[in-house]
């Protein structure tokens, strides 16, 4: 296995960066670093109409794991952050990502749509929510804080995603992929009205 690190050190790896905005093509939006309160570089999206993602040059990822830890808010349908995968241009793509405000909603139904898988651009939310209702979305349990930092494991093979989110072992998400793209890019992704941070992503691939 070979491992990509941005942020972060890893003696097992055999492909280490450290990241600057050079390293990123960014889309529908603008890219700036801050410090996290560990230390940790941290890369950060603003919000903006549309989707909006910073694709990582140099990144090829087909099949393995991805792993990072992602910060949003607990506005409401203003903060959906997460991750495009198998990137073939700036509108054909996986992701799965995550509405912070839905993590401890009182709603029951809003409750359910915490975490989400999408294939761009024929299976976006609305047409998944319609012709697939309760697959490809699922809550967060137990919920993270919707304001805090939170750590996500997604396993990516040709038959099944998986979502992990902080020390859960039990998967928060668990899909068929409805698409096989020959893409590789691997890119930090923000939904509409949207912002968000990133920071230790690492991508092992098999």
């Amino acid at each position: 296995m070979t491992c990509f690190i941005i942020f972060s050190g890893d003696a097992n790896c055999d492909a280490q960066q450290k990241s600057t905005p050079e390293d990123y093509r960014v889309v529908n939006r603008s890219l700036y670093f801050k410090q996290g309160d560990d230390s940790a570089p941290v890369v950060h999206l603003n919000s903006g109409s549309g989707a909006g993602i910073a694709w990582i040059n140099g990144s090829s990822f087909s099949q393995g794991i991805i792993e990072f830890d992602e910060k949003g808010k607990d506005v409401l349908q203003q903060s959906f952050v997460g991750i495009a995968f198998h990137g073939v241009n700036d509108s054909v793509y996986e992701a799965v990502y995550f509405r912070p405000f839905n993590f401890r909603a009182t709603d029951p139904a809003r409750k359910l749509h915490a975490v989400q898988y999408i294939a761009m651009p024929q299976y976006d939310w609305p047409r998944l929510r319609t012709d697939y209702p309760n697959q490809y979305e699922k809550p967060v349990i137990p919920e993270p804080e919707p304001y805090g930092w939170f750590h996500v494991k997604i396993e990516v093979t040709d038959k099944k995603i998986r979502v992990f989110v902080d020390q859960n072992s039990t998967a928060a998400l668990e899909v068929t992929p409805l698409v096989q793209l020959n893409g590789k890019m691997v890119g930090f992704w923000v939904g509409n009205e949207s912002d968000g941070d990133w920071k230790n992503l690492k991508m092992t691939m098999k």
